[in-house]
């Protein structure tokens, strides 16, 4: 059977639905299950003058191939009335729900991955929710001690080190258990998902020049110099620490698998900048397949049938192909 993907629907009031239904007109080789409120996904058909069938699953249903004109939903719903452009805080709890079902889904077997349509942090904190994010949510809910971000295309990997903090608070959370840590979880999961071989990471400096020797900082010195050193020590094939304003030229890309940044924007900014809307985000260190996309909610857009489902059809890609390569041993 191809794999059985479960799709989070998103922020309603974002372009999550629009993306959703677009999937419908595209062929993909896996099976699809939408996890979302049915009326917002009607409500949004009639706005874009999509022409989509929706196809309403219940809990035992067996989720069948996707088929274009089609999207499977397993139905919730939402605490109240949606408006494009206009989020409402009382839905935040509906939003985590589809999450928390689709994660469900792939810890039982049901579904082999699962890929996040963008959510509003800010509608979360509003309602009084701790959320810092798609990555950490999920992390707690499956139990994974450290989630590691990647951003990838098809030509570019790069892993965070932090990620959703005040650049103020970075250096403070760059730490030899840290990095190994992550480096460890790369070295891992680049294996498993993509069939690497001793991938090659190499790893950005947090100072500029990567410290110039300590005369621009002592982090590199201190401690990423030596959390490299020991991972080298485990046989792992690690590089660095490396200029960030400098270590992705087509000369440092060539030969190297990924790249792990520092912090949320000095890594983000590079790849989105080499394809903004091809590119995906994807978790490691988890116990389940999470791929996403690399864009927010788009709030002015939602509705009008002007946003691009091409990250999302991006993320399905990866997801299949990973899903497939744990199933079967190979690529889609």
């Amino acid at each position: 059977m191809n794999p059985a993907i479960a799709i989070s629907s998103g922020e309603p009031a974002g372009i999550g639905p629009d993306i959703c239904l677009a999937l419908a007109a595209r062929h993909v080789q896996a099976r699809l299950a939408v996890i979302g409120d049915v009326g917002i996904l009607d409500s949004r058909i009639r706005l874009t003058n999509n022409r989509v069938g929706i196809r309403v699953l219940q809990p035992d249903d067996v989720i069948p191939d996707h088929r274009p004109g089609t999207l499977c939903v397993f139905p919730m719903t939402a605490a109240k009335p949606v408006r494009p452009g206009k989020p409402e805080k009382r839905n935040a709890r509906y939003v985590l729900d589809c999450i928390d079902t689709a994660v469900s889904l792939c810890l039982s077997g049901k579904c082999d991955a699962l890929v996040t349509a963008p959510v509003q942090k800010s509608v979360m904190n509003d309602a009084g929710i701790p959320f810092s994010g798609h990555t950490e949510w999920i992390a707690g809910k499956t139990r994974a001690d450290h989630p590691v971000m990647m951003l990838s295309n098809r030509a570019l990997r790069i892993c965070l080190a932090t990620t959703h903090l005040p650049l103020s608070e970075v250096p403070g959370r760059i730490t030899r258990p840290l990095l190994e840590t992550t480096l460890g979880i790369m070295s891992c999961d680049l294996e498993k998902l993509y069939g690497l071989n001793s991938p090659r990471i190499v790893v950005c400096g947090l100072n500029p020049h990567a410290g110039e020797g300590g005369h621009l900082g002592t982090e590199e010195r201190d401690i990423i110099e030596p959390a490299i050193t020991e991972m080298r020590s485990r046989g792992m094939n690690v590089h660095g620490p490396v200029p960030a304003d400098t270590a992705f030229t087509p000369e440092n890309l060539e030969g190297t698998d990924a790249f792990l940044a520092m912090y949320h924007d000095q890594g983000l900014p590079v790849i989105k900048h080499s394809g903004f809307g091809q590119a995906v985000n994807i978790t490691l260190g988890l116990p389940i397949i999470r791929t996403s996309v690399d864009h927010g909610t788009a709030l002015d857009l939602a509705g009008s049938d002007s946003a691009s489902a091409s990250s999302l059809h991006a993320a399905i890609e990866f997801a299949a192909e990973f899903a497939n390569r744990k199933i079967h041993g190979t690529q889609a």
